[in-house]
């Protein structure tokens, strides 16, 4: 189905779910401290929300891709898009219940399971979604209307962080680590009682909408019985290096750690009123303290490097397997189907790596500004910095949205250069109306420090950053691969700055990586699935599994934080950014080979 007339009303309904999307994907990144706190948790246990939420998209584009090479149909195709959105509204509002009830009993594998369900109503909303967009007027203006979902989905990653801190801490200016494990988590289940009603809400409102279209597309699924055994066997391999690590955690040397860990703080504790009371520090508990550390040290440290190797291990499963079904299919493609395209493979591994970069460095910002150097925040503190973090992939999505205008010469600067600042001022004055204390943010843009009246010193010269992003829009002139190229290095460069330096600059560093990562879905994309024909949209497919990527990522750079530390963790940041970089070199000269225009694709897509 398509048509010249854009249909409005279905658009503005489908929009909908694009917000749901961000919304709760950086609202985890607030989630994450909150849970480590509450839980006692060590910074890989954290990282499983991440690995819960992202592995659902994962295990959702594999069994829909099962199916439909089962049936020789796109399923979500043959359901029609709009009964598909509706079936995944419904399923992440089941997910909401089980996150309630979890919540509820206080279950940290619970709510785990929670995200997992919501995720996975996701996983189907998203593979409908984009291409219902498409299909919603001229094809020719599709893109402008991905984009669009695009950008609401980036308001979502937004205000998600500040609505969640809200549910978590209330509007105290700040709460400490052991005053979140009294907290009651009351605010947490009205905040998914509400989450669940909308997503109710708005599956009733696509169901009973006659103005949008059923959206049914029967056109035949390409077969590839090689690369699905290939996958699942890949899933398998997953579990089992997964299942070691989570086992790890009950056993002898975990509880005797935990056991050392539990008296150490209650010898800190009279230590601690011991020095109130007579001003001194008691030697025989001090030495105590100290053989308790070199205890848990000698049991922490072999087993640490167990878990690191194991998660070693689900890298290698990940990019192995997507080798070994290219280098196969180079030598018989039939039953391969997409993957023996090398600019789809290497694509593969960049949407990996890109949405693992991207979740990881705001799922472990909260921990990062725990540091002394960094400013001794407190989880309750954190939210400015989660929102401009995930609001920085607003401004280079709302940036890089100009280009669908059509608009040329002086208006195409201006716009370059006035999007993103305003897209910069209203992610300031959603923090200024949460009520909390914008210090760091001050003078980011002086129109809006004067309009305000408010104090926003946390954020003081992030401005610079966003002029940066500006600059490298003007040097990538719309073309997918010199763009990759540009925020890849900008990326790699950002990061290498924040693990060289300390406390502010360092802080807008690793922000910086939002705008880096902000223009990178849609490049990535569109230089991963050209030239391969009707193999097109089984590639699609296979670029969506890999969000994978911020399932296992993240885990890993929290496991590398609890044995080198988080500072230095971020070197995962910059060995992502780096394959990045690459990948835009090699793709360029792989489609040349095939004598496509590099410089001639669109860029479309939205994540």
């Amino acid at each position: 189905m398509s048509t010249t007339k854009t249909n409005y009303p279905a658009l503005y309904t489908l929009i909908t779910v694009f917000f749901f999307w961000g919304f709760i994907a950086a609202g985890n990144s607030i989630f994450i401290p909150f849970c480590k706190s509450y839980f006692s948790l060590d910074q890989f246990q954290s990282q499983l929300v991440d690995f819960a939420f992202y592995t659902a998209y994962y295990i959702g584009a594999l069994l829909l891709f099962a199916f439909g090479n089962m049936f020789g149909r796109d399923v979500v195709g043959k359901w029609g898009y709009k009964k598909s959105i509706v079936y995944g509204l419904l399923f992440s509002a089941l997910g909401a219940g089980a996150m309630i009830i979890a919540v509820e009993a206080s279950v940290y594998a619970g709510m785990l399971v929670g995200l997992f369900i919501v995720a996975l109503g996701f996983s189907l909303q998203q593979t409908a979604a984009n291409p219902f967009a498409i299909l919603l007027g001229d094809p020719k203006t599709g893109a402008s209307r991905v984009n669009l979902g695009g950008g609401i989905n980036s308001f979502g990653t937004t205000i998600g962080p500040i609505v969640v801190a809200l549910a978590l801490f209330g509007t105290a200016k700040s709460i400490s680590d052991e005053q979140i494990k009294a907290l009651e988590l009351s605010k947490v289940v009205i905040l998914y009682i509400g989450v669940g009603l909308l997503f109710i809400a708005a599956a009733a409102l696509f169901y009973f909408s006659k103005k949008v279209p059923s959206g049914i597309a029967n056109e035949p699924m390409e077969k590839a019985n090689k690369a699905l055994r290939t996958l699942v066997f890949m899933t398998v391999l997953l579990g089992v290096m997964f299942t070691p690590i989570f086992q790890s955690y009950k056993s002898d040397e975990a509880l005797k750690i935990e056991s050392f860990e539990k008296q150490k703080e209650n010898y800190i504790k009279q230590q601690d009123e011991i020095k109130k009371s007579n001003g001194i520090i008691n030697d025989d508990t001090d030495l105590k303290i100290k053989n308790l550390d070199s205890q848990i040290k000698e049991l922490k440290e072999p087993l640490e490097q167990k878990r690191m190797l194991w998660l070693s291990g689900a890298l290698l499963v990940v990019l192995g397997g997507i080798l070994y079904s290219y280098l196969s299919a180079q030598k018989k493609p039939e039953g391969w189907g997409a993957m023996q395209y090398p600019q789809l493979v290497l694509g593969m591994l960049a949407i990996f790596t890109y949405v693992g970069v991207e979740v990881a460095i705001g799922s472990n910002l909260g921990e990062l500004l725990k540091l002394k150097e960094f400013g001794s925040l407190q989880s309750s503190d954190i939210a400015p910095y989660i929102s401009m973090y995930w609001g920085s992939l607003m401004i280079g999505r709302w940036a890089g949205a100009i280009s669908v205008f059509n608009l040329q010469g002086s208006k195409k600067t201006i716009a370059l250069i006035i999007v993103p600042l305003i897209a910069f001022g209203i992610i300031l004055g959603v923090n200024i109306l949460s009520g909390k204390d914008m210090k760091p943010l001050y003078y980011y843009i002086i129109c809006v420090y004067i309009l305000s009246g408010k104090d926003m010193k946390p954020l003081y010269y992030y401005i610079i950053c966003v002029l940066i992003q500006i600059g490298a829009f003007f040097l990538s002139k719309d073309k997918p691969a010199r763009t990759l190229l540009i925020f890849g290095s900008f990326g790699m460069i950002a990061m290498l700055v924040g693990l060289f330096t300390t406390g502010t600059v360092a802080i807008y560093a690793f922000l910086a990586g939002g705008l880096a990562c902000s223009i990178m879905w849609p490049s990535i994309f569109s230089l991963s699935i050209i030239g391969l024909g009707k193999y097109t949209s089984q590639g699609s497919a296979f670029l969506i599994m890999m969000i994978l990527g911020g399932g296992i990522i993240p885990p890993i750079q929290g496991k590398l934080s609890d044995i080198i530390g988080i500072h230095q963790s971020y070197i995962i940041a910059v060995v992502c950014f780096g394959y990045l970089t690459l990948f835009a070199v090699l793709v360029k000269g792989l489609l040349k080979k095939q004598n496509i225009d590099v410089d001639a694709i669109e860029v479309e897509g939205s994540h």
